[in-house]
């Protein structure tokens, strides 16, 4: 049985596959972002858009220690 909006799998896989387009970080996976530079985001607002969404996110993965299960999905 299906209640409500059943999360994407797919998701996960495509925020473990995001890079950061610009700045220090350019390039890199979001996962591979160290913490502080996302709370400095949270602080300042994140970017508009897909970008900003997905650090938002991270942000919250990392706050809870979850990058872990996010790394698992990089394709290599």
């Amino acid at each position: 049985m299906n209640i409500g909006n059943s999360p994407d799998p797919n998701h996960l896989i495509e925020l473990a596959n995001y890079k950061m387009a610009f700045g220090k970080y350019e390039g890199y996976y979001l996962v591979n972002v160290p913490e502080y530079y996302f709370v400095w985001f949270k602080q300042k607002g994140f970017p508009e858009g897909k970008l900003g969404r997905m650090m938002a996110e991270m942000y919250e993965l990392k706050l809870n220690g979850l990058e872990g299960l996010v790394k698992k999905l990089i394709k290599k």
